[in-house]
């Protein structure tokens, strides 16, 4: 796959595969495409060559909500709340598409992230980055998705946060969502994907499980901080 801002390319024939209900890590320097990726196969930026396919469904350069109604997710790294609104009020504007009675998926959400239950008419801009970052990804799961992509979840947190928002992500996996992320905590992650792409200026450097990708010297030296 091709694709970029206007005429400038920063994906330069990145090849990606994510099984169904697999865990995918997408990794690599600044620049070298990470978030680029994940906007494309969610319809945010134009694909000049190539193609994505859902489910064996061609979705190349398919709106957004359309890729919603299908299954598909997507948690930005900033502004990913709506800091106005209480933390339900947030859920529901995940449920917007929604003509089904969804209370049910609300009471999961609350047990599957309890801090949320107790902060659930508490304006969302008023929580700690971790808490925003789970009112984001539970409002991206109110659709219920196939695949959800997120950006970056754990930037900015901190150490036990990050703990808890990979535990979270687990969890998410384990109820059959298919997961792909973009992390700089690249170490961490891999411990937990079953496919790792390392990417650098735009293409594909290494590609393998992520268990593999950690006992690579190579990888381990260039990315993973030795």
């Amino acid at each position: 796959m091709h694709a970029g801002y206007g005429g400038t390319l920063i994906l330069k024939g990145v090849d990606l595969q994510l099984q169904q209900g697999q865990i995918g890590v997408i990794a690599g320097p600044n620049g070298a495409g990470k978030s680029t990726l994940l906007k494309s196969i969610f319809g945010l930026l134009t694909v000049h060559s190539g193609s994505i396919q859902l489910a064996g469904e061609l979705i190349t350069n398919v709106e957004p909500n359309v890729l919603v109604k299908r299954g598909m997710a997507f948690v930005p790294q900033e502004k990913n709340v709506f800091e106005s609104l209480s933390v339900e009020e947030n859920l529901q504007m995940g449920a917007y598409l929604r003509r089904d009675n969804y209370n049910h998926l609300l009471e999961k959400i609350y047990a599957d992230f309890p801090p949320l239950a107790i902060k659930r008419k508490q304006p969302a801009g008023e929580l700690s980055g971790g808490q925003r970052q789970m009112v984001a990804i539970a409002r991206a799961l109110m659709m219920e998705p196939r695949l959800i992509l997120l950006d970056e979840p754990t930037a900015g947190l901190s150490p036990l946060f990050m703990e808890e928002i990979f535990a979270q992500i687990l969890g998410i996996n384990a109820d059959g969502v298919s997961v792909l992320m973009v992390e700089q905590n690249a170490r961490q992650a891999l411990t937990i994907a079953d496919q790792g792409f390392i990417l650098t200026a735009g293409k594909n450097r290494y590609t393998d499980s992520g268990q593999h990708l950690l006992q690579n010297p190579e990888v381990a030296k260039s990315f993973l901080g030795g």
